[in-house]
């Protein structure tokens, strides 16, 4: 979870609040703060032509003026851009029979994760998590304290932090079968139901959005939703059609060090500093096909990267690889992992002990 630079404040159990403030204490680590424009919306990305032949990267930008309450637009010229808008802004909710009038006739009782921020408001309610990442086992741990027991998850699969038990206070229920609005039921798979819950909670993730990226100009779709990946893409992080636009935040692992080896490598690419050039873009192709063949084949979404089997070591290899050490002016080297981390890394095959698990990350740190 840590940025090479600035340890990370681990604990049993991390709010929502502890990772914005380690972002924000980041920029004044470094005094980037002057560099941000913030309270602005990115209303198109397009490529542009240049009289050279080379093309640059035109940004339509919007920016509301407090003052006199106008929106003012202008726009901006860069010879490379590197995308980090997330992953996480348009709520996923999948579609389940008779929801939508569940939803209609108590328009209160259902919510998504996104919109969580405290346990107090769910106090001596009856409560159903859907969904069992990391986003549902964190909700369930805080409304646990305030929720009227039990608290029900409903649950596709096994997480890989859990015990063949659920954890006092949370009962297990299978996925959701579907909603009976007139009757208040939940009914699940097992034809179980619930019946008078306060709120439903969907902790089913999220798709990503480029809302900027202008399609006509730029020669079609930067993501294929059917497949659920970035199109042309190589190493989650380059653009085999477009040699000077970037990605962070794809690449589903270890978080802020993996940002911080994507932006490495970018910014060595970029500069014409890097230690070796990008592979061609028949290269790149047959990477793609590859990696879409292998993650299909371990049963992964194509941008997930497993520490289990290898992959993130791997991939922050090549990374690394492409980046190299700093050739002349200031540069990043790519941080390494302890033969510790990396044992611990490529060997997670069950829950951690919380100890071990501090000792781990704050070696890594």
């Amino acid at each position: 979870m840590s940025f090479s630079d600035k340890r990370f404040p681990y604990g049993p159990f991390v709010s929502h609040e502890t990772p914005r403030e380690y972002l924000q204490n980041y920029y004044l680590l470094h005094g980037m703060e002057d560099l941000l424009v913030l309270n602005t919306t990115v209303e198109d990305l397009s490529k542009i032509s240049t009289e050279s032949g080379r093309y640059r990267w035109r940004l339509t930008l919007r920016k509301h003026n407090m003052d006199q309450d106008v929106d003012e637009w202008w726009q901006e010229v860069f010879d490379a851009v590197i995308i980090a808008n997330g992953q996480f802004s348009v709520p996923y909710v999948p579609e389940v029979k008779g929801l939508s009038q569940y939803i209609a006739k108590y328009p209160r009782r259902v919510m998504h994760s996104k919109y969580y921020r405290q346990p107090h408001p769910f106090n001596d309610k009856k409560i159903l998590i859907v969904g069992n990442a990391l986003s549902g086992r964190d909700i369930a741990d805080e409304i646990l304290k305030v929720a009227r027991l039990p608290v029900y998850v409903s649950r596709r699969h096994k997480s890989i932090w859990e015990g063949p038990e659920p954890k006092p206070g949370i009962e297990w229920r299978p996925v959701i079968k579907g909603y009976v609005a007139e009757r208040g039921h939940i009914m699940f798979e097992d034809d179980s139901y619930l019946e008078d819950v306060d709120q439903v909670i969907y902790c089913t993730g999220y798709k990503p959005s480029f809302p900027f990226w202008n399609i006509q100009a730029n020669g079609g779709h930067l993501y294929n939703y059917d497949k659920e990946k970035l199109n042309g893409s190589f190493l989650h992080t380059f653009f085999r059609d477009h040699p000077t636009l970037g990605i962070i935040g794809f690449g589903q692992t270890l978080a802020f060090r993996s940002y911080e080896y994507q932006a490495i490598a970018l910014a060595r690419v970029f500069s014409g500093r890097n230690a070796l050039p990008l592979p061609t873009a028949l290269e790149q192709e047959d990477w793609e096909r590859s990696w879409e063949e292998h993650t299909k084949e371990q049963g992964i979404e194509f941008h997930a990267v497993s520490f289990e089997n290898g992959d993130l070591l791997r991939w922050y290899d090549e990374l690394s690889n492409i980046a190299g050490l700093p050739i002349c002016g200031k540069g990043r080297v790519p941080p390494a992992f302890t033969d510790e981390a990396m044992r611990h890394l490529e060997n997670i095959l069950g829950p951690w002990e919380i100890e071990e698990c501090l000792q781990l990350l704050q070696s890594c740190a």
